[in-house]
């Protein structure tokens, strides 16, 4: 496959993760090691181990605001708004119009409605107390909207429902519409409010995939042999994709470039993944990108500490990789839990500094590795220093056997 000739790529980053709320302190607690998942108090549920986030609410639009509108939806703007700043772009340097926002969701729209559902029981279920605002709150396209007003763009936004690979997803169609000259600037990611959805918790308890330990930090461990499930997380990530001929005439800085991406279906179960599929998406991201598998110098695993998830996506690189010994592999979501549509972005964002650093960061919680998890250099509960990296392919999939490859080069 021929690698497109509009050459797209990364030139700014804003985040919100549950141990960092920009690229330096996320990235620098990733190296260590330092998790960012502890115990919390679910109303109805109880207690369960889950990554928040802390942070600013209020920095780029005031408490009113926030009030009328989502938490999903103040993480989107807090990371569009970083995003912005970090890839130096004001209005001197985009038109409105020619700004696209494009952002990855797992689910949308429960957490507003257990909420109202809470809150007029107190009321005896009178709909009188219903929230208006309550439909803009639970629209699908609510947090890219939400962008789009606080940043005054004009141009097109939706949200990009992809289960867990929705930020990945949100990455290719920003690079899509980029290369199609639908737009200039595309701000691309994923954000997740899934903490304070009971649903979540319920549903992931009620299939044995949610995950449990006396100590929280110890609760996600993809690999190990008594991983037991999914730690729930929120967070966002946001990122600023630009064609490069105009990010080198403003002379941006460049995170990375996209040159290879794939998205494909089990057609399977509606939950049980399927690793022939997964390693048919990553080829066909490799063969897009003009490379073999040898070329690829790091795989962030998506690997989420279930049994036969962990296991399928291991077969699938083991499959890719079979001749690419020298490839890393390893996995952010043991530090600070699924971060469902987030995942796919604040993985990638967490590995873009292996580019300058020469670092991996590790998978932690890993004590006595599953041997049917046993990889090749894959980076386990320390960090790999002194390595070369220029490319990095990320994974992400979901429910539905939904599954998506992006890979990154060092520009």
């Amino acid at each position: 496959m021929v690698v497109p000739a509009t050459r797209i790529v990364i030139t700014g980053v804003g985040l919100i993760a549950p141990n960092g709320n920009n690229l330096q302190e996320f990235r620098a607690n990733l190296l260590a090691g330092k998790s960012g998942i502890s115990h919390i108090e679910h109303r109805y549920f109880g207690r369960a181990p889950a990554g928040c986030c802390d942070f600013d609410t209020t920095r780029y639009r005031k408490k009113k605001e926030n009030k009328k509108g989502t938490r999903a939806g103040c993480i989107a703007v807090y990371c569009a708004h970083e995003a912005m700043l970090d890839a130096q772009i004001d209005e001197t340097h985009y038109a409105g119009d020619r700004t696209g926002v494009y952002l990855g969701l797992t689910e949308h729209g429960t957490v507003e409605t257990e909420h109202e559902i809470y809150n007029i029981k107190g009321y005896d279920y009178d709909v009188r107390y219903w929230s208006h605002h309550h439909n803009p709150r639970t629209v699908l396209n609510n947090p890219a909207g939400e962008i789009t007003v606080s940043l005054g763009i004009t141009g097109p936004h939706y949200s990009i429902g992809a289960a867990c690979a929705a930020g990945n997803a949100a990455l290719i169609q920003g690079a899509q519409m980029l290369q199609l000259d639908e737009v200039d600037i595309a701000l691309v990611g994923g954000v997740s409010e899934s903490t304070e959805s009971f649903g979540i918790f319920a549903s992931f308890q009620s299939q044995n995939a949610l995950a449990t330990h006396d100590d929280p930090h110890k609760a996600c461990r993809p690999f190990d042999q008594q991983r037991n499930g999914i730690v729930v997380s929120e967070g966002g990530c946001v990122f600023v994709l630009e064609r490069l001929d105009a990010a080198l005439a403003r002379k941006a800085r460049i995170y990375g470039e996209i040159v290879g991406y794939a998205m494909n279906s089990d057609a399977g179960d509606f939950v049980l993944p399927l690793g022939e599929r997964q390693a048919q998406c990553m080829a066909k991201a490799i063969a897009r990108a003009g490379m073999q598998a040898a070329d690829i110098d790091l795989v962030s695993s998506h690997a989420t500490g279930t049994k036969q998830g962990d296991v399928e996506e291991c077969k699938a690189i083991r499959e890719v990789f079979s001749q690419g010994s020298h490839t890393y592999i390893n996995n952010t979501k043991s530090i600070i839990g699924h971060a469902m549509g987030a995942a796919g972005a604040l993985e990638l964002a967490g590995n873009l500094p292996s580019f300058d650093d020469n670092a991996i960061h590790p998978t932690i919680n890993i004590d006595t590795l599953d041997p049917a998890c046993a990889l090749p250099n894959l980076v386990v509960n320390e960090p790999v220093h002194d390595v070369s990296v220029h490319t990095i392919l990320n994974n992400s999939f979901g429910m539905l056997g939904i599954n998506s490859t992006v890979i990154v080069k060092k520009f």
